[in-house]
């Protein structure tokens, strides 16, 4: 039997962004976000049975993070818990993991959250620390010869994509200040509050060639959270629901260096099956936005254009606001805030609730969230609708 519509995201919190330093560590962020997410659902601690995380990169050797999370929030009687890490695609899979485990029986209202705290106090006199192992990138002779870390694994995707399809750097720009257009309508954006010109783009430092500063996403102390019921249930709760329509992975396992593609095909596949839709269908799309090239390959491979015209179908506004396509309505990772897959998706629940203020687009009937991990390795689908 289909799992479309049978479970709902009924809660969502989101703590402040940026640079925040309310928490000494991740864990209070994720029961911070636990918390305001309840509240949004007009719900009680003793409500969870469930409890699933995924945790950023500052839990350090807490492999039973979930478990963590329970023992400081003090629940009891949890019938579900687990901790999850497909890097960027992991909240898609947590809410797939929630949805299955309702509609078997195993468990009624499940937290999903991921939390991170990377930024630290500024100190006098204080020395930076490399990052050479970022993401656990480095490895072997690459590592040796300079090339670690997902900046230069992208650069390397960016600039293969350049080559291959004649993609410009003023494309990836586009991508870029489209996004800074709706984070400069977005509160919850306190990164980057003033508008982005192309010319801002290009002039901005270089990270890893081709890509500038502006190509990159944030970094963000915080975390988010929703809640998952079955639809049921959640047409009871104080906001209205988020239907889960639709959900898949795709993990190909190739090099997307030398295929310049994610695993988005397979997921889609998966997810628009279930949900019963087509491409024509969706309103708004919140993608995956490490770096403006995700963005652009991520369009390519759900098919809003053919591979290789990424750069062409971005370069006219069309996914700003205003455009034909809204595309990372909140800002998205490049300039509203970094919390991995569950940026798209807050901001997507955000959207079908019709709660996006001045950035509010006017049809949210359907939205489709993607969440991708490591280099283009890990992909999830999510369709969000209005209506189960």
């Amino acid at each position: 039997m289909s799992l479309r519509g049978k479970a709902a995201i009924a809660g969502l919190g989101i703590t402040r962004m940026g640079k925040n330093y309310s928490h000494p560590n991740a864990i209070g962020f994720a029961t911070e976000a636990i918390e305001l997410a309840l509240a949004d659902a007009g719900l009680s601690r003793s409500d969870l049975d469930g409890v699933l995380v995924n945790p950023g990169m500052t839990w350090g050797a807490d492999v039973m993070a979930s478990y963590t999370v329970q023992q400081v929030m003090g629940l009891k009687d949890i019938r579900l818990t687990a901790t999850t890490n497909l890097g960027g695609a992991s909240a898609a899979a947590l809410v797939m993991h929630a949805a299955m485990a309702i509609d078997a029986g195993m468990a009624k209202t499940v937290a999903c959250v991921f939390a991170d705290a990377p930024l630290k106090p500024p100190k006098p006199d204080a020395k930076g620390a490399g990052g050479g192992a970022a993401y656990g990138f480095a490895r072997g002779l690459n590592a040796a010869y300079g090339l670690f870390g997902a900046n230069s694994g992208y650069a390397m995707v960016a600039r293969r994509h350049m080559h291959v399809y004649g993609t410009t750097s003023d494309q990836l720009g586009a991508i870029a200040v489209a996004q800074r257009k709706w984070a400069n309508l977005n509160p919850i954006a306190e990164f980057y509050k003033e508008p982005l010109t192309i010319e801002d783009y290009h002039s901005s430092r270089w990270v890893a060639e081709p890509l500038h500063l502006y190509d990159c996403c944030l970094v963000s102390n915080g975390a988010v959270c929703v809640i998952v019921t079955s639809a049921q249930r959640a047409r009871d709760l104080r906001k209205p629901p988020v239907y889960i329509l639709g959900m898949g992975q795709g993990h190909p396992g190739d090099d997307p260096v030398d295929t310049l593609a994610s695993g988005a095909p397979m997921a889609k596949e998966t997810a628009f099956r279930m949900a019963g839709i087509e491409l024509r269908d969706v309103n708004v799309v919140e993608f995956y936005d490490c770096y403006t090239i995700t963005v652009l390959i991520t369009l390519e491979d759900y098919g809003f254009c053919a591979k290789g015209e990424g750069g062409p179908f971005v370069s006219d506004g069309r996914t700003g606001p205003g455009g034909v396509l809204p595309v990372n309505t909140g800002g998205g990772q490049l300039s509203a805030y970094y919390m991995w897959g569950m940026t798209p998706l807050s901001e997507g629940v955000i959207q079908v609730r019709g709660e996006g203020g001045a950035r509010q687009v006017p049809k949210h009937d359907i939205c489709l969230v993607s969440g991708n991990g490591g280099i283009l390795w890990t992909h999830s689908t999510l369709v969000l609708g209005a209506s189960a």
